[in-house]
């Protein structure tokens, strides 16, 4: 384990990006469809047949009209609020029949930028646009004639690379963030690269950051019983096919550091910014995840649904790599935590939005629902799933 070093500021770089990796024109072709596209594709279905889960686990259709269906989060009367990037819209659906499936879809918002990050706290919804959040007071009270906005803080930076937010709540109450880095691979100093967080109760709101060197992350949790963060971070482009790891991080205090750009992984010194740098200074991966997977949501699983062995394991969203010449990830995954700060036996869950190199979909986020079920959301087909598991041979 790296030791909880803070951060090194290291010599400030420019955004250079190195020469591409071998890779082939068709798949570059692919790569832009699937890496750049945020908004359902035209032409894209949906084939849940296809998609292959343990035992007794099964797949259904939520619902397929949230066009680039992003981040998820409830509300206590049961409102599954969906961000988007591309879209620019925030959507709200109800199971108002109480069958699983989420037949009423509402636009709440639209024409916002890239409110990806969504999260609900005391009746009220965030949502972070690239550079600033918004709070809609009380949405489900006014479903059919949605509130206007209130811009609660405009402080982000307005970088649209690695631009759009993930959003949640610490125990706390603390409204987390991440701010990625405005490149590939350079040093641009704070708060670019972090984990931050404000508190919305302050007469005067500002940026504290609480992790350093983290790239990019698109989701976060907190362990349901320390209380603890957990996220994850997708690794920089064009060291190749099979390096750098994404990654699994633990961040239980503030102030730590976990690489980025010098080190990657355990101990994978970057070419452009490694040089002179000893990775033991940073802070170790909880567990390396697939080269390129573009690991984004996950969550405990706390529910009564699944079988016991699955209660506070990890589940990953993984988007799918969009540069490497065989692609991989588009499936969810999942880890065991463990008390130390580490995770392991990092396996498959549900894979099949895959098949050999071309995806039909891409999950994104996940939600655990009050009876155990997960729901999913795929941004490239703008649908989301519902997860629920019965005992074989259960009629």
């Amino acid at each position: 384990m790296r030791n909880e070093a803070r951060s090194d500021p290291g010599p400030r770089a420019s955004r250079h990006v190195p020469a591409p990796i071998r890779r082939s024109v068709l798949f570059l072709v692919a790569a832009f469809v699937l890496g750049c596209g945020s908004a359902a594709v035209e032409g894209a279905s949906v084939a849940l047949d296809r998609i292959e889960l343990p035992e007794g686990f099964s797949i259904d259709l939520f619902t397929d009209e949230v066009p680039g269906a992003r981040s998820l989060a409830r509300s206590p009367e049961g409102t599954i609020y969906v961000g988007t990037r591309g879209a620019g819209r925030v959507y709200a659906v109800r199971d108002e029949d109480g069958d699983g499936g989420g037949e009423r879809v509402r636009t709440l918002a639209s024409g916002l930028t890239s409110p990806n990050g969504i999260a609900f706290r005391d009746g009220d919804l965030y949502v972070a646009e690239i550079s600033r959040i918004l709070r809609f007071p009380e949405p489900d009270d006014r479903l059919d004639d949605p509130p206007d906005p209130e811009v609660v803080f405009d402080g982000l930076p307005d970088d649209r690379h690695h631009g759009w937010r993930y959003l949640g709540f610490s125990p706390d109450g603390l409204l987390y963030f991440g701010i990625g880095a405005p490149c590939n691979i350079c040093d641009p100093g704070d708060p670019y690269a972090s984990v931050s967080r404000i508190d919305l109760a302050e007469e005067d709101v500002e940026i504290e950051i609480y992790a350093r060197g983290v790239r990019n992350t698109v989701g976060f949790a907190w362990h349901p019983g320390t209380g603890e963060l957990w996220f994850t971070d997708n690794g920089r482009d064009w060291m190749g096919d099979d390096r750098p790891p994404d990654e699994l991080n633990h961040a239980p205090e503030k102030g730590l550091h976990f690489g980025y750009p010098y080190c990657h992984g355990s101990d994978l010194r970057d070419p452009e910014f490694g040089e002179g740098k000893d990775c033991d200074r940073y802070r170790d991966p909880a567990a390396e995840l697939g080269p390129h997977v573009a690991a984004l949501g996950m969550l405990f699983y706390q529910g009564e649904m699944f079988p016991a062995e699955y209660r506070g394991r990890i589940l990953i969203a993984e988007h799918g790599s969009w540069n490497r010449s065989v692609p991989i990830g588009y499936r969810i995954t999942m880890v065991e935590p463990e008390a130390g700060g580490e995770a392991r036996d990092y396996r498959p869950f549900a894979s099949g939005w895959l098949q050999g190199e071309e995806a039909w979909g891409r999950p994104v986020d996940l939600l655990e629902l009050p009876d155990g079920s997960v729901l999913v959301s795929d941004d490239h087909v703008g649908a989301i799933y519902r997860i629920s598991y019965s005992e074989p041979g259960d009629s």
